[in-house]
């Protein structure tokens, strides 16, 4: 057995396991069936993973970023913000359709989290490194498209992996591509309507406030009390985002 460096022994096993799972299921995807894939010992998947749970969570990683990875490989540098975003979720379909056994074990990855309280660890990081995944694209859709959002980016963040959730899903049930990317497609559709260029958002004031900054609201002057003049503001302290917290 060649020696490597433990990143990338970790990718080598990473890469055996999704192989493994993809053909077999989660529950197939056990340490020996993994070192078996690899060509290596049990000692070195032990050596490289503390246990399954971390080896779970690494292929769930995996499996977002090339999703995210590839539905941006082609996106430009400049381009207007609905032309942005029909382009990488056209991307992102295209390899979700090339990429049936990697999709499904997503699904599995998240059921089994659930289902077994020792993994539960598994399926926080599946979304929160996907909301991630999500802002990132967001981000550069502002970069390139010069624009902002109408709403906090964290919530359209949610909101895409809501819907690409769910329409994969349903794709993986009915394998009707065409009525995925419609949908898909709808979607996007609707999201560049949340885009709103900068110098316009400039004109209109600014768009949605975010949720992790302190908020002043005008308290209304009562005509009646002079102890509350006309620029006395109320400070509303920040309201924690919903949803899971990043951990790490």
């Amino acid at each position: 057995m060649n020696r490597l460096p433990v990143a990338e022994r970790r990718e080598q096993l990473i890469e055996a396991a999704l192989s493994v799972a993809s053909r077999e299921g989660i529950d197939g995807a056990t340490v020996r069936a993994v070192a078996a894939e690899a060509g290596v010992s049990l000692g070195v998947v032990h050596y490289c993973f503390r246990d399954k749970d971390e080896l779970l969570r690494a292929m769930a990683h995996t499996i977002t970023e090339r999703n995210l990875a590839r539905g941006m490989a082609e996106m430009p540098e400049t381009a207007p913000a609905r032309e942005l975003i029909l382009g990488v979720l056209e991307g992102l379909w295209a390899n979700i359709r090339a990429t049936r056994g990697p999709q499904l074990l997503t699904y599995e990855l998240t059921t089994t989290s659930l289902r077994h309280p020792e993994l539960s660890q598994v399926g926080v990081d599946q979304y929160v490194v996907s909301w991630a995944a999500a802002e990132q694209f967001l981000e550069e859709v502002e970069r390139a498209g010069s624009v902002v959002w109408r709403v906090p980016r964290h919530v359209v963040a949610r909101s895409i992996i809501a819907a690409v959730d769910g329409f994969s899903l349903a794709w993986l049930v009915d394998g009707d591509d065409e009525a995925g990317y419609q949908g898909l497609r709808l979607f996007a559709e609707h999201l560049a309507t949340l885009a709103v260029p900068i110098d316009e958002a400039a004109m209109l004031g600014g768009t949605a406030q975010d949720p992790h900054e302190p908020q002043v609201t005008h308290e209304p002057q009562d005509p009646q009390d002079d102890a509350h003049p006309a620029d006395v503001h109320r400070f509303v302290p920040p309201v924690a985002s919903t949803g899971v917290t990043a951990l790490a």
